[in-house]
């Protein structure tokens, strides 16, 4: 670009660079050339570790293995398995136990299911925690867990449902009741 004075961007005079601070003067340390191999070395460690997990992990090495809820997807001609805890009464009628009704969430029960299936006396502490929070409610004489499986076509609900009594499970009559 040329001044109006005839001076040429280019024709500038030529600054000296500024001296760089020392680290005394800023408080920033370098690294030194073993601290740099170390760290070096110890991103290596945590990428193949990813790697590996991501290649070979399960959800129990997470975060080093995939979170497969996330990272797969469900076959769309499989059916979708729901799993609820029913409380049954005298009358046969059924009551809905699971979905945080006694204290405990969906997830947190169905991560409970094969600790259940090998001691359904556990049960008990649902009905149990039920009679507590709904004294007025007619009491219940079994608790069971059950697997409703509704069929699917390309993504679709193909309207066939069967269900499964994983665990039946007797409830001892609570004292004070007949």
């Amino acid at each position: 670009m040329t001044h109006l004075d005839g001076r040429r961007s280019y024709d500038a005079p030529v600054l000296p660079v500024p001296p760089v601070p020392d680290a005394e003067e800023t408080g920033v340390l370098t690294l030194s050339p073993t601290g740099r191999r170390v760290r070096l070395a110890a991103t290596g460690v945590v990428l193949a570790l990813l790697l590996g997990g991501t290649v070979w992990g399960t959800d129990s090495d997470f975060p080093f293995g995939p979170f497969r809820m996330y990272s797969t997807r469900a076959d769309p001609d499989r059916p979708v398995v729901s799993t609820s805890v029913v409380g049954v009464t005298a009358d046969g009628d059924e009551v809905r136990l699971s979905g945080g009704e006694v204290g405990l969430r969906r997830a947190e029960f169905e991560g409970q299911l094969p600790r259940l299936v090998d001691q359904p006396e556990l049960l008990g502490l649902l009905a149990d925690s039920y009679a507590e929070g709904h004294p007025d409610a007619e009491p219940l004489v079994a608790v069971r867990v059950v697997q409703r499986r509704h069929a699917l076509d390309d993504g679709r609900r193909t309207g066939e449902v069967t269900e499964s009594v994983l665990v039946d499970h007797a409830v001892r009559a609570q004292e004070g009741t007949p």
